[in-house]
């Protein structure tokens, strides 16, 4: 028999702590909960959970504070956790993978989507965090293997490609069709890629909503401009027919494209390089 998952619901709200608890109880998973930032350190050294479900406003420490502590020791540093608030910026979003959050999800939500999403989180963590379930692109662990070999080469150039206004458009449609969103675009891309013959190309899932190519200098202009092009003239189809003739209906979603070198740097590691392909978006 499987053994019971442990998840860790840190939250200072008494109702929805009482929610989560017993909401992913009986998913038949193993709960603990705390309100307190420093109990949940204590909590997660002395006996890791699977998972971290961490609200950010606490009444001690914030929920950064408990993410850079359960990262700085060996015994926890490897426990996916998934940001649960309030705080909706994108400098929020950026703080949180700075800080190695596998997900970061806003208040109210929507609890069959924070569901499906701490299920994702616990699938990557038991493959390794291979792939993403959703689009089947290389995350985390690929990643890094890939952005630590260009930290070793003097000439590269990253795509980098967001979704944004992905949150209004999930409370407003429901989160199977923000799925729908995230996978076509990211088929898009693929067969944007695979058109353009970029030699070895590399594509990978950067976050909820966010990609990264890596190609050759010479291709990555050419291949920003092709992407940018089709996934704008793609928005309308990501709404429902009803909707499409309205433009006030359609306005949410919109692409965010830039592009990293190492020129834009110094980069000593990958964090540092999915930060800046996060931020050349230009909407940080």
């Amino acid at each position: 028999m499987a053994e019971t998952q442990c998840i860790l619901v840190v939250e200072d709200d008494v109702d929805t702590a009482d929610m989560l608890s017993a909401y992913f109880e009986a998913q038949g998973y193993k709960v603990l909960a705390t309100a307190w930032g420093e109990d949940a350190v204590r909590i997660a050294h002395d006996a890791p959970p699977d998972l971290v479900v961490l609200d950010i406003r606490l009444p001690d420490i914030d929920g950064y504070e408990v993410c850079r502590r359960l990262r700085k020791h060996r015994r926890t540093d490897n426990i996916p956790i998934v940001f649960l608030t309030e705080r909706r910026e994108r400098i929020d979003r950026l703080t949180g993978l700075e800080l190695g959050a596998v997900d970061y999800i806003t208040k109210p939500f929507d609890v069959q989507e924070l569901r499906l999403r701490v299920r994702n989180a616990l699938r990557r963590a038991n493959l390794g965090t291979l792939v993403n379930p959703i689009t089947g692109l290389a995350t985390d662990t690929m990643i890094d293997e890939r952005l630590a070999v260009l930290l070793r080469q003097k000439e590269w150039a990253l795509l980098s490609v967001g979704i944004h206004g992905l949150r209004d458009f999930s409370e407003k449609y429901g989160f199977v069709a923000t799925d729908d969103v995230v996978r076509a675009v990211a088929l898009m891309v693929k067969n944007i890629v695979q058109e353009s013959g970029v030699d070895d190309p590399f594509i990978g899932h950067l976050g909820e909503a966010d990609f990264i190519i890596i190609c050759a200098p010479s291709d990555v202009r050419a291949l920003s401009e092709r992407i940018g092009a089709r996934l704008n003239q793609s928005i309308d189809y990501f709404y429902p027919v009803q909707d499409r003739e309205d433009k006030s209906q359609t306005s949410g979603i919109s692409f965010g494209i830039g592009v990293v070198t190492p020129q834009d740097g110094p980069f000593s590691t990958p964090l540092e390089i999915k930060v800046a392909a996060l931020k050349a978006q230009g909407l940080t």
